[in-house]
């Protein structure tokens, strides 16, 4: 079976891509031994996903799965969007960047607090296939942390059932998740008829 590098040093997406893509021989950075880490300086998702599936597809001459992801929220002009990782710096922890949000939104009502997860995964074959897929999940931001199974700002980002994506168990969130909705969408144009 062919090896797909997932270009991310990412565990928890890691995880979360190989469950969702559990057909394929996912392999990461980590067990391809590659230790390096590709800067994400472009200005869409898009953009930051391509570059990582691009380079790490030519180093190894193998098919390559990026993904670049983020949060957006409506009253705040998208905001943190494409620098979701890094708005605070790169040596903030996720705390305080959840807790930064939250007290961006104090007082706020419910219904002014709309946001987006958009998820966009790049699939780069070498020489051959170079494609960006993108999922969305609508949501909001709740008022506290809630939930403690998930990774980034899973405990903020709440569902119309009141829940956030760190209640949810990774089965659950795997489910929905706009990482899931993309990969769906390149697991249909590129995998169906491997499987």
């Amino acid at each position: 079976m062919e090896e797909i590098i997932l270009a991310t040093n990412n565990q928890g997406k890691v995880k979360e891509i190989k469950e969702i893509l559990k057909n394929k021989k996912i392999i990461s950075l980590k067990e391809a031994n590659i230790n390096l880490e590709i800067e994400e300086d472009k200005e869409t998702f898009k953009e930051n996903a391509l570059k990582k599936a691009l380079y790490i597809s030519k180093i190894t001459n193998k098919a390559c799965i990026a993904d670049d992801s983020g949060l957006c929220i409506d009253i705040l002009n998208g905001f943190p969007g494409v620098k979701t990782a890094r708005f605070l710096g790169e040596n903030a922890t996720q705390k305080e960047r959840n807790l930064y949000i939250l007290n961006k939104l104090k007082g706020i009502e419910k219904q002014k607090r709309t946001a987006k997860v958009i998820t966009c995964i790049a699939y780069v074959k070498p020489k051959q296939i170079s494609e960006v897929f993108t999922g969305v999940l609508e949501g909001y931001i709740a008022n506290e942390p809630k939930g403690d199974n998930g990774f980034g700002f899973d405990e903020i980002f709440e569902l119309e059932n009141g829940k956030t994506l760190a209640q949810l168990d990774s089965k659950q969130k795997n489910e929905i998740s706009s990482r899931k909705i993309a990969l769906i969408k390149l697991k249909e144009k590129y995998f169906t008829k491997e499987e």
